[in-house]
């Protein structure tokens, strides 16, 4: 009972759209209806707008942080040490899932990178600098988000494994990475076509949502 508590309370902080909610602040066009009809950091920024953009992006990394935080300072009351870590993994990770399934846009929601870098920096610091760096580095190589994003996911559970060692935990993170690689299935398929967008290409009004 309390750990479904934990997880509810966890998803219902990672379906906080701020994407749409920054999006709207700022008199922006909502960002479901442009580019990659994504409501995400990286679509935001498609509007132009790059403060909004960076506001989306803190918002969604904070809530998956937050998540594991309160999951982390509550835990001890309720969990014993040796469980508690998996239950703030599986925080972290249900508050991803609400990111990518938001009950507030009726489930349709972003690809959780955002989120999902949150996450691995409130579990430890090392692990979510060290898979922004592999982010970034491919992002500044390529400059395409998407590809990065696959890359990052693919790097987090492996390094979750030489920083926590093979731990029930870590399952967490190898679903969460998973679940995000599975979000970008059309990003790869566009990235092997050719036609993938990249960091910093403003919305164009006839592209439809993808």
């Amino acid at each position: 009972m309390i750990l479904s508590l934990f997880l509810v309370v966890a998803y219902l902080i990672g379906s906080v759209p701020f994407a749409v909610l920054v999006s709207r602040a700022f008199g922006l066009a909502d960002p479901r209806s442009f580019g990659s009809g994504n409501p995400g950091a990286t679509n935001v920024l498609r509007s132009g707008n790059k403060k909004a953009a960076l506001l989306t992006l803190f918002g969604d990394a904070a809530k998956g942080a937050l998540a594991v935080v309160l999951a982390r300072a509550f835990g001890p009351q309720w969990f014993d040490a040796a469980t508690l870590p998996l239950v703030v993994a599986l925080a972290g990770l249900t508050a991803f899932v609400g990111h990518v399934f938001p009950l507030f846009l009726g489930f349709k929601g972003g690809k959780g990178v955002a989120t999902a870098a949150g996450v691995l920096l409130a579990l430890n610091p090392w692990l979510g600098l060290g898979t922004l760096l592999a982010w970034l580095v491919v992002a500044v190589l390529t400059r395409y988000s998407s590809l990065a994003s696959v890359c990052a996911g693919v790097f987090a559970p492996l390094a979750a494994v030489w920083v926590f060692g093979i731990r029930e935990e870590i399952l967490g993170i190898v679903a969460m990475s998973a679940l995000l690689i599975w979000r970008h299935a059309g990003n790869i398929q566009r990235l092997l076509a050719g036609t993938e967008g990249r960091i910093g290409e403003k919305k164009s009004p006839s592209s439809p949502p993808r």
